[in-house]
């Protein structure tokens, strides 16, 4: 097969926080243990006589470089920026290259709309107390800045929106900066989106977030590519992604996790959020030609996966047409919950952490297969010696993204 091949791209390091867990530790552990975090969310601003469902960080740990005053002006998603990035900037031990050959790529737009929400209705009615940093929060350049400003970033640093393939197309972004020479180190980070109940019931009468049919029973809610699923269902988390060229981590002797050997990048010319099988077939083909890999060389696949009713069926569609049927599959979103604008960066997380673990967690309520053809992880994590991973990531607007890894 004809490739294109990059040159060689390492991924050195990676931090995640999520429900089940901060840190690739916790996470992880709770990843392979299919533990979970779904509820009636509490968080103020989540609800307004309403009972959604979702999984929520229960706590978060910050490193102490960040002081209680910087803490005291950033929302939500900033925290968890912050204290996602510290743990993939250490183990790629970044603080010991150039900061001018560092970029930084967030993504996702509108991540603070539940700390936007909460301010319209605390100060609608006395603007003159407003907090000065409400100026800086509504704009799209507020994590960037953040984040580019603690750790001293210099190179570049930009939000890119893609809906929920937001986090995936920040590493697809990132990689094509190193590629290309713009910097020797890209971070690239999937934000948390931090729904207030405005967005919620919006996705709700889309009728792309469930769940009506689980309301009394949240554990059994999220349920990606299962006969029984009603839609997605909502999970807090950030993933950041550290990639640089080969050459750079050798110098700096650190342990890559694999290498980024290909991806693709199609939309759909569409605003709505139905999903082709069309634009997903050709990002997985042009994943898999730019890495020069056969859809037999695949031997795991994290997929999109939402839960939702055409989107779960358009995704086996695509797979089955790529020839993907004899890949081990499962679901990342079934355990942490739908991350939105995170859960690409998220899934490529768990992808690589699962590659050096050697072991699969489970798909959590997979319980009547749409298909059973596929080569599903089910209901406990089993041991794969996973070389080469096909991530897929799609968005509202007809964003569609696949990305090819390799066990370096």
């Amino acid at each position: 097969m004809a490739s294109s091949r990059p040159p060689e791209l390492l991924i050195t390091g990676l931090g995640v926080t999520s429900a089940i867990g901060q840190g690739k530790s916790d996470f992880t552990s709770a990843l392979l243990a299919g533990r979970h975090a779904f509820g009636v969310m509490q968080r103020p601003g989540r609800q307004k006589g309403t009972s959604f469902l979702g999984a929520e960080v229960p706590s978060l740990s910050l490193p102490e470089r960040f002081t209680k005053r910087l803490l005291r002006t950033l929302s939500f998603s900033g925290q968890v920026a912050l204290a996602t990035l510290q743990e993939a900037w250490d183990e790629a031990q970044l603080s010991t290259v150039d900061p001018s050959r560092i970029g930084l790529v967030v993504g996702g737009s509108n991540l603070q709309q539940r700390e936007l929400l909460q301010t319209h209705e605390s100060y609608g009615d006395q603007l003159d107390f407003l907090r000065p940093t409400y100026g800086l929060s509504f704009l799209d350049s507020d994590l960037s800045g953040l984040c580019t400003e603690q750790f001293g970033i210099r190179g570049f640093g930009y939000t890119i929106g893609g809906a929920s393939a937001s986090g995936q197309l920040a590493v697809l972004q990132a990689a094509e900066a190193v590629r290309s020479g713009q910097v020797d180190v890209c971070l690239a980070m999937g934000g948390l989106m931090d729904l207030s109940y405005m967005e919620l019931q919006g996705l709700r009468a889309l009728g792309a977030m469930g769940s009506d049919r689980y309301a009394d029973d949240p554990a059994r809610a999220c349920r990606p590519f299962d006969k029984g699923r009603d839609g997605f269902i909502y999970g807090e988390g950030c993933g950041v992604i550290v990639i640089e060229r080969a050459e750079h981590a050798i110098q700096r002797q650190v342990r890559p996790y694999a290498s980024v050997v290909g991806w693709g990048l199609a939309m759909d010319a569409n605003r709505n959020p139905n999903p082709s099988c069309e634009g997903e077939v050709r990002v997985i083909r042009q994943a898999l030609e730019r890495a020069g890999l056969s859809p037999e060389e695949i031997d795991y696949i994290n997929p999109h996966g939402t839960g939702s009713g055409i989107g779960d069926e358009t995704e086996l569609q695509a797979l089955r047409e790529c020839g993907l049927l004899a890949a081990r599959i499962n679901a990342t979103k079934s355990i942490t919950g739908h991350g939105l604008t995170a859960a690409g960066a998220v899934e490529i997380v768990a992808t690589l952490l699962q590659m050096r673990a050697s072991q699969l967690h489970p798909t959590r309520n997979l319980e009547d297969p749409m298909d059973v053809e596929f080569n599903w992880v089910r209901g406990e994590a089993e041991p794969h010696d996973m070389h080469r991973a096909l991530s897929l990531s799609m968005g509202f607007g007809g964003v569609n993204t696949a990305i090819c890894l390799q066990r370096v």
